[in-house]
């Protein structure tokens, strides 16, 4: 075989750009689930099979949600498990993740796939896992980063030795992947300017949001003016302390007020200082649901973000844009809100700030209502699951090409050696 004959055998695969992709998404998560990965999970598999690409989901055996997913669904085990904490977990690690690498090799063995799309760090170790010695590329979907999430979960006395852990793994894990999609700038800058990878290797794909789900929730119209709102998981780095103590301050000058807290997760573990704060009597949590998620959204006077590290976007923040309810968050989750143009940022950790901004929006009913106007216009234009997929697409493609192209000079070089 000459060097012409191995370029030709290249050139004559079919070019991806022409074709419906085979995508086999792997995520080691709970799915279906109303919350941040879960929810990007779903929502991306779902716009890529409407564009009209084969994807099947490879996923733990945990369901969060009774909802049906819109592609196939292959789960490590066939009994299912109703609950799975955030974070990291031995039996996760030990137990649930190789099982996911061998359910995925299993995968690949049937059926040919153009790419594996794998998200969150312990996906993305199933896929390289499952790969071995295929060529199959892999796209590795980040949507955080270990040196700000892990410390939350251990005990403060080992947080510096966790962080740094965390910053190794940031850099050394998504390296392996052959492309990189970040759901921030952040998070892109962080993979180029620290951890050394190539531009050209990584896309910026930021959350979708469901613009209808939330579009009777908008005008402002039967909102009640002493109820703040805050929806999702009460995880340690959501900040919730900083949210009590916030809302301490401000009940104090307005007695009246009331907070209501749509929760995934269980509350108890800060039942004790609400008390302690006097505040608890002013609390109603109630379980989190999608589906009255906008109902709720609509009767309060505003949304509460207090969570104060976050390289990702928070889905919460999407959700409350998108119903037009007016947003106060803390600068480190606050990502696309633009202050006093679409919300209001407050420094993180700063108490005294974060209870003014409210008082502020409190004391302004019509600027608060063309915040969450404008806020509801940005997402609609920016932040839609199908320009996601579009990206996500283009991402596939890329790195397909890239990888025909590497097979081809390997052959070359092969015929010529």
């Amino acid at each position: 075989m000459n060097v012409a004959a191995a370029v030709e055998d290249v050139a004559a695969c079919p070019d991806p750009d022409d074709e419906a992709l085979r995508i086999l998404m792997v995520a080691a998560c709970p799915l279906p689930a109303r919350r941040g990965t879960p929810l990007r999970v779903e929502r991306l598999a779902g716009a890529l099979d409407a564009r009209g690409h084969h994807v099947e989901l490879v996923t733990y055996h945990v369901v969060e949600d009774d909802a049906p997913l819109p592609v196939p669904v292959h789960r490590i085990f066939a009994a299912r498990r109703r609950r799975m904490e955030p974070g990291p977990h031995l039996d996760k690690l030990f137990f649930y993740d190789p099982i996911l690498a061998w359910k995925l090799r299993r995968l690949l063995a049937r059926a040919p796939w153009d790419v594996l799309y794998a998200h969150h760090f312990e996906g993305l170790l199933a896929a390289l896992a499952a790969r071995g010695r295929r060529r199959i590329p892999i796209v590795y979907d980040a949507h955080t980063m270990l040196s700000s999430e892990l410390p939350s979960y251990g005990p403060s006395a080992l947080q510096p030795i966790v962080r740094r852990l965390g910053g190794w793994l940031d850099g050394a894990i998504p390296s392996l992947a052959d492309h990189v999609v970040t759901v921030t700038t952040d998070i892109q800058s962080a993979l180029i300017e620290r951890h050394g990878i190539a531009p050209e290797r990584i896309t910026l794909i930021r959350n979708g949001v469901e613009t209808r789900h939330f579009a009777s929730t908008t005008g402002g119209e039967g909102r009640d003016p002493f109820r703040l709102i805050y929806t999702g998981t009460l995880a340690p780095y959501q900040d919730i302390d900083l949210l009590l103590r916030v809302f301490a301050r401000v009940h104090r000058l307005r007695p009246e007020l009331r907070l209501h807290i749509a929760a995934s997760t269980p509350f108890g573990p800060y039942e004790e200082q609400a008390r302690s704060l006097g505040i608890r009597d002013a609390i109603e949590v109630v379980p989190d649901d999608f589906q009255t998620l906008p109902a709720r959204l609509a009767s309060a006077a505003m949304a509460l973000l207090p969570r104060t590290k976050c390289d990702g976007i928070p889905q919460k923040l999407l959700n409350y844009m998108a119903s037009g309810t007016p947003v106060v968050a803390s600068a480190g989750s606050a990502k696309v809100l633009e202050h006093e143009r679409t919300g209001l940022v407050v420094p993180d950790g700063d108490v005294e700030a974060f209870a003014r901004a409210i008082l502020r929006l409190l004391d302004a009913p019509d600027f608060a209502r063309q915040l969450g106007e404008a806020a509801r216009a940005f997402v609609l234009a920016n932040c839609t699951w199908e320009t996601a997929a579009e990206r996500a697409e283009q991402a596939c493609r890329q790195v397909i090409q890239r990888t025909r192209q590497t097979e081809g000079e390997a052959a070359a070089k092969r015929v010529t050696s």
